[in-house]
């Protein structure tokens, strides 16, 4: 931290402290308790439906060295803080929406992070945290999201780390300017309280673990927390990750300016007890607003969450194993663009490296891996002035197929950020002018496998107001992947249907789309990758699916192999040749099976989805792509390791 504060005293952490795992379970059952506190409280005082329904937010407490204890997206506190040239005092809260003055800490200018520093005897102890999303934060389309920015200057007021609360004390000016350039102020400012409310609720819990336990012990605990996960994380490091190279490569399909795809690509292995992931080789940065600006921490807390989760879910994400992954980002690559790249669409990209990251990681035992899932962030965005002149704004994000898993079959319609949840339809049609005509999952969408990945959702709007309609997703061009002799899930699209009978086929990203009274969209996301040989699937489960409506009757023949008769029943006989049949033409099952290749896509596109294919970035000329060696020398040096050993490939 670079604060040049005289008056800041940060707690030391102490050494000579002994912990007994009675108080340790203690205070880390009461820091968990404290972090979902916060979502809570959160919750219940925000007012846009994306954090009060959807709960698009995530919380976090810290040390007073800010390494987080308890949270979700890893720590960003000292990111945040690296150019802070101010004071920092008690009942201070710090405000930022701006990626590229904290490290990537959020990753575009709708999440504002809230920083509130905790003190205990007068000293700073932690940092209670947590950042959300805005449904506007200025910018030349309601919603803040354009589809076809080129720079970050599209997509809204961007707020460099700057207080909002000193000692205690609003700062109205700051404030006032902020709010003054929003389309719905009082919104913004009900969510930004909201969200220092849930740090307050933060703060107070660790000052009672303080004045509980006392301020050493629970420091101590704190440290005892980080130390436990780093012991567990070297441990899973040597169990997961392999000495040798490997590598693993999917795409985010078009930036919304008609370039694409862009190749995402990660290579492993381990070194020791310290791991390497290196994205050398995923293209340059778009001219769109699909670039990711992956903050280092919070690629490793991914890491830590998939490596727990699939070896120990015992294990407390914390920050403790921070030391021991090292992130080779190249400098003007697709997640390392540089300033003033346009942000506004980049969970396409985020969501995509969870299924790069897992295929990498199990690329030599994709049993345990899941397969692909729709992979992204599908949003819809309804804005315009209402009969009595009363602007509205509407915005919902969607969920798609969960992929097939080894623990069973993809969810149908769910979110692939797991503590989300859906707007109810009932308040979508209380306070915004629409009618949610259908809203149902899409048949035969999940891949097929032993395992069937999740169905995409069809979600009907009807519009009943004028106003213009905006669209992200992605998936509509290349399909998520299956393993192990499961298939791909099925593509996304969007339908508009208009009142005068006429239909038109809307791309993936697109924006100020002409809406009037009658209109509805038809907006179907894709489906979960299967997972394992689709032939195995039992034939009861196949019945079922049928039944439910999740598969129809010819795609349970040509999916699964399973002939179904007109009531319902499956037909064994015929069942078990048409198995053997499939089996004999498709010889051995692919470990991974991203359907026809890239070319063939690219050419088949038209016909097949109705949109014209994007065609290949040019580099841009301001951002030139840093080459893979260079960047894994200047990420071994920063982390303390020795710059002369480079693994090329």
């Amino acid at each position: 931290m670079a604060t040049t504060t005289d008056q800041l005293k940060i707690a030391e952490i102490p050494t000579d402290v002994e912990i007994d795992p009675v108080t340790l379970d203690i205070i880390e059952g009461a820091l968990k308790s404290a972090r979902y506190e916060m979502d809570a409280t959160l919750f219940r005082s925000a007012m846009s439906p994306v954090i009060r329904e959807q709960h698009d937010e995530f919380p976090m407490i810290t040390d007073p060295r800010g390494r987080m204890v308890v949270g979700q997206f890893g720590a960003y506190i000292n990111e945040m803080m690296e150019e802070w040239d101010e004071g920092i005092y008690e009942g201070d809260v710090i405000l930022c929406a701006d990626p590229f003055k904290c490290s990537a800490s959020i990753s575009h200018t709708n999440d504002w992070l809230v920083l509130v520093p905790i003190f205990h005897s007068g000293e700073l102890v932690g940092w209670s945290s947590q950042f959300g999303h805005m449904m506007d934060a200025g910018g030349r389309l309601p919603g803040s999201l354009p589809t076809n920015a080129k720079t970050i200057y599209d997509e809204g007021l961007i707020i460099p780390p700057i207080k909002v609360i000193e000692r205690g004390e609003i700062q109205k000016p700051v404030l006032g300017l902020i709010l003054n350039n929003m389309r719905m102020p009082a919104m913004n400012r009900a969510d930004l309280f909201a969200l220092v409310a849930g740090c307050r609720a933060g703060e107070k819990r660790v000052q009672e673990l303080c004045d509980r336990f006392g301020k050493d012990t629970y420091l101590a605990a704190c440290q005892a927390l980080l130390d436990r996960t780093h012991a567990a994380m070297k441990t899973l490091i040597n169990l997961a990750i392999p000495e040798q190279p490997e590598t693993f490569e999917d795409y985010v399909d078009d930036d919304g300016l008609g370039n694409g795809p862009f190749k995402m690509k990660l290579t492993i292995w381990r070194e020791g007890d310290h791991a390497f992931f290196d994205w050398t080789g995923t293209d340059p940065q778009a001219m769109g607003p699909v670039n990711f600006y992956l903050s280092e921490g919070m690629f490793k807390m991914f890491i830590g969450v998939y490596l727990i989760m699939v070896n120990d879910p015992q294990i407390l994400f914390n920050d403790g194993f921070y030391p021991l992954l090292h992130i080779v980002l190249p400098e003007g690559c697709l997640l390392r663009p540089r300033f003033p790249s346009a942000l506004g669409c980049r969970t396409h990209a985020l969501a995509r490296l969870f299924d790069v990251l897992g295929g990498a990681l199990t690329k030599n035992a994709p049993e345990l891996n899941t397969a692909a899932g729709y992979g992204t962030s599908p949003y819809m965005l309804y804005s315009g002035w209402g009969e009595k002149g009363d602007f509205f704004y509407a915005m919902e994000i969607l969920y798609g197929g969960i992929p097939g898993r080894p623990i069973g079959d993809g969810m149908d319609g769910h979110s692939w950020w797991p503590l989300f949840e859906n707007i109810p339809t009932e308040y979508l049609e209380a306070y915004y002018p629409m009618r949610i005509d259908g809203y149902t999952t899409v048949t035969d969408s999940g891949g097929p496998g032993l395992h069937r990945g999740g169905n995409g959702v069809e979600k009907r709007y009807v519009y009943l107001e004028p106003g213009e309609v905006s669209i992200h997703d992605d998936r509509w061009l290349t399909r998520p992947w299956g393993v192990l002799g499961g298939l791909p899930g099925g593509r996304s699209e969007k339908i508009l249907k208009r009142v005068d009978g006429s239909e038109e086929r809307l791309p993936s990203k697109c924006d100020e789309i002409q809406v009037q009274p009658g209109d509805m969209l038809i907006y179907r996301t894709a489906g979960g990758g299967g997972w394992k040989d689709r032939l195995d699937r039992p034939v009861e489960a196949v019945v079922r699916d049928v039944a439910f409506g999740l598969v129809s009757p010819g795609f349970a023949k040509e999916g699964y192999g399973v002939v179904i008769n007109a009531d319902g029943t499956a037909d064994e006989a015929a069942t078990e040749k048409e198995r053997e049949r499939q089996r004999t033409e498709r010889g051995d099952a692919l470990s991974f099976d991203y359907g026809p290749p890239l070319a063939e896509v690219l050419a088949n596109c038209k016909a097949e989805t109705g949109l014209e294919p994007p065609i290949p970035a040019t580099p841009l000329r301001w951002s030139p792509l840093e080459d893979g060696e260079s960047a894994q020398r200047r990420v071994r040096e920063n982390d303390g390791m020795s710059p002369e050993i480079v693994k090329t490939w």
